[in-house]
């Protein structure tokens, strides 16, 4: 015991040695094009696309359809059952970068590997995959690998290193069973899972966690940053069982891919990665550390596909949430679950368009912005750039002004020029006591968020409340 203690701690400092090695400027160089992306695609794909959410007549009550395995407590065995009917003859890998590139985003994250341990890819560690386990026996990221790389869209992979129900060894997140049509089963199951480290079939434990890591896992992540090209990110999940020893061997593995970016979920705290994953929300400002984030979240209910689950987010939410999260200064990771066939739904496609359209006009907004200097805005958001001296602000109105006055407060900055993002029509501005206002059309070019660009000169300056208070009308230059 004393020696493996030994060798941990030896392990973490030539870890942090590691860290420190890479300096501030090295850093902000691998990072840049992740900071300047502002949005991707996460997909949630895999054989829990077969049964969509449905166990023997029984929809899942709680958790994304690629939970139901873990849910409903399904034996590996009768689980396994599924990969025969995965069979995703409709999938086109250039459709889904395609689509995912119209829309505005920038990098694609796939779940090459999710809890269930089934893997997306062909791999020597394991016969529980697409190419053997499956009637399809394709490799399914290789060609979007290469998908990727002819539209210029940056590679991701999602890598479950700890949770795998299916291969022995793997370890499992105890979840109670929520499923009342169980019972009385549920509380054997329960009980059973309690005792067993969140397992509840026998042959889920026929390995160790060191083995499952040593001859599985590893291997894996191995295989995925060497058989694919470049990897931009790697997204961990659920270190469930994980330790800093296990955390050390994936941690050497990243060395085969220098530029690589890794997500908070390896191991904590000792293996922080690059980017904090807030899930399914938008951090308020007092949430925020100085650290680069991502908020991930799902266009419905779901991550993995859900027949029954139709209960989408609009487009004008899901844009208003992009400019959101922009303007503190965070990525947004917008899932899709396709079918079992291999189709992305129909109201993703829907969706997708739609942001599409607006970020076709608006994209100077997002990309390449810092977060806001006003913080939240009662009537939207605020993105910015800066260059030549200058400061350029995008503000995205959500709430158009009745009276047709829209005003930036505290904003003492001389105003450059003001004008609609689309179309570049000029705007009036006035400066006074609460900040700049701006004069604005009647109606709202843009019913979901009509951005205005201003260019100011120097770098923002807030007006003290007594400064403010002296401060002159004046219109634009």
């Amino acid at each position: 015991m004393k020696k493996r203690i030994l060798m941990i701690l030896a392990g973490l400092f030539l870890l942090q040695t590691a860290f420190a090695q890479e300096s501030k400027e090295a850093r902000d160089q691998r990072m840049q094009w992740w900071r300047e992306a502002r949005f991707g695609m996460f997909i949630h794909w895999g054989v829990y696309a077969v049964p969509a959410g449905v166990y023997q007549g029984h929809q899942m009550r709680r958790g994304g359809g690629e939970w139901i395995m873990n849910r409903h407590k399904i034996p590996v065995a009768e689980y396994q059952q599924y990969a025969r009917q995965f069979n995703p003859v409709k999938y086109d890998p250039e459709a889904w970068v395609k689509m995912a590139k119209d829309a505005g985003m920038k990098y694609l994250i796939i779940t090459a590997k999710h809890h269930d341990g089934f893997a997306l890819f062909d791999s020597k560690a394991s016969a529980w995959d697409i190419v053997d386990a499956s009637p399809y026996g394709q490799d399914l990221l290789r060609p979007l690998a290469e998908a990727c790389a002819r539209e210029g869209i940056r590679l991701g992979f999602y890598y479950s290193q700890a949770q795998d129900w299916n291969n022995p060894g793997g370890s499992a997140a105890r979840k109670v069973t929520s499923e009342g049509w169980l019972n009385p089963d549920s509380a054997r199951i329960d009980a059973y899972t309690a005792a067993n480290k969140g397992h509840w079939d026998p042959a889920q434990m026929t390995a160790f966690m060191d083995e499952y890591i040593d001859k599985v896992a590893v291997p894996q992540v191995r295989e995925l940053l060497t058989n694919y090209g470049k990897v931009s990110v790697l997204w961990w999940d659920t270190p469930t069982g994980m330790t800093d020893e296990y955390a050390e061997k994936f941690q050497e593995l990243l060395k085969l891919q220098p530029e690589i970016i890794t997500n908070d979920r390896l191991k904590r705290p000792n293996f922080p990665g690059d980017t904090g994953t807030p899930e399914q929300k938008i951090p308020g400002a007092d949430e925020l550390d100085g650290r680069d984030w991502e908020t991930c979240m799902t266009m419905n209910g779901t991550w993995g596909f859900k027949s029954y689950d139709h209960n989408w987010k609009s487009p004008e939410t899901l844009i208003r949430n992009l400019c959101d999260i922009a303007s503190k200064g965070g990525n947004y990771l917008l899932n899709v679950g396709p079918t079992a066939e291999g189709e992305f739904p129909q109201a993703s496609i829907d969706i997708l368009k739609k942001i599409g359209e607006w970020m076709n006009v608006n994209s100077e907004a997002i990309y390449a912005t810092k977060a806001s200097p006003f913080g939240v805005l009662p009537w939207g958001r605020c993105t910015r750039k800066e260059a030549n001296g200058n400061t350029i602000l995008y503000l995205s109105v959500f709430d158009w002004p009745a009276n047709g006055k829209l005003t930036v407060p505290g904003l003492t900055n001389k105003i450059k020029k003001a004008e609609l993002l689309a179309g570049g029509a000029r705007l009036k501005t006035a400066a006074g006591p609460d900040g700049v206002t701006i004069s604005l059309p009647a109606q709202a070019p843009d019913a979901i968020a009509t951005v205005i660009r201003i260019t100011v000169k120097g770098k923002i300056e807030m007006a003290s409340a007594e400064a403010q208070k002296e401060m002159k009308t004046g219109e634009l230059d």
